[in-house]
């Protein structure tokens, strides 16, 4: 059964968690707790364990070991719960090019039950600045369009919690600077953030916490308060081994 969600501290809690893929093991144990309305920023270099983390937050994996509760709720028993109390943005739109955009955040909205959803959908394609391209269909737009239509869908329901693999990927700068104000816009309530990133200065600048993955191991965990991006680029150097 899960926990308490009411009376949990923390949005996401994570004990022990391994993954293995046959003979690879993607991740190794971790342990980690997110605070509600906290946002943390996981960097590491590819095959670090990123996406496979969010992929067991976002219920599309299971654990090999380990456990995971958000908001109080048990991953591998309450999965339909914590789906709705979830927005996922990851290198998979989940949008369906054949629709037009309307036509995708109608169909999720129904599928969340989202109340007054055509007022819904307006807002968040005004938040992502798609409204001109709001009756295009999906498959006509650029990588970078799709990717701020994804943001749109996964707002959509108003989740608890937002899960983000590398969200900037595809995105212009103007598009960037938009993902960038739209995040510290749902972090200044009680919302929880965990996104993966490998742009140091955009996770230091949306996070209140950050943890560097490496081999599937935390390899090091600190606060973002009053820390420059050159300290932040060193600690990431000395603990993965990269090289400017």
């Amino acid at each position: 059964m899960g926990k308490d969600s009411s009376t949990s501290a923390y949005a996401i809690e994570i004990q022990q968690l391994a993954k293995s893929f046959g003979s690879h093991r993607a991740l190794k144990g971790i342990d980690l707790n997110i605070t509600r309305g906290e946002c943390l920023a996981v960097f590491g270099p590819n095959g670090a364990g990123k996406t496979t983390l969010i992929k067991l937050l976002a219920t599309l994996s299971r654990p090999s070991k380990g456990k995971i509760f958000l908001t109080g709720l048990d991953i591998t028993k309450e999965a339909i719960k914590i789906r709705h109390q979830i927005g996922v943005v990851s290198h998979q739109t989940f949008l369906y090019d054949n629709l037009t955009a309307y036509e995708n955040l109608k169909f999720y909205g129904k599928m969340y039950d989202v109340p007054n959803l055509e007022q819904r959908i307006l807002e968040v394609i005004d938040q992502v600045e798609l409204r001109n391209r709001l009756h295009d269909r999906v498959g006509i737009f650029s990588r970078g369009m799709q990717q701020r239509l994804s943001i749109a869908r996964a707002i959509l329901h108003d989740p608890q919690i937002m899960l983000l693999d590398e969200p900037e990927t595809g995105l212009d700068q103007t598009a960037t600077v938009m993902l960038s104000d739209l995040l510290k816009t749902f972090t200044s309530g009680s919302r929880t953030v965990l996104m993966t990133t490998h742009n140091l200065k955009l996770g230091l600048e949306l996070s209140d916490r950050l943890v560097i993955l490496h081999k599937g191991k935390i390899a090091h965990e600190d606060s973002t308060k009053n820390m420059e991006l050159a300290n932040l680029q060193d600690s990431y150097n000395r603990y993965t081994g990269a090289t400017s």
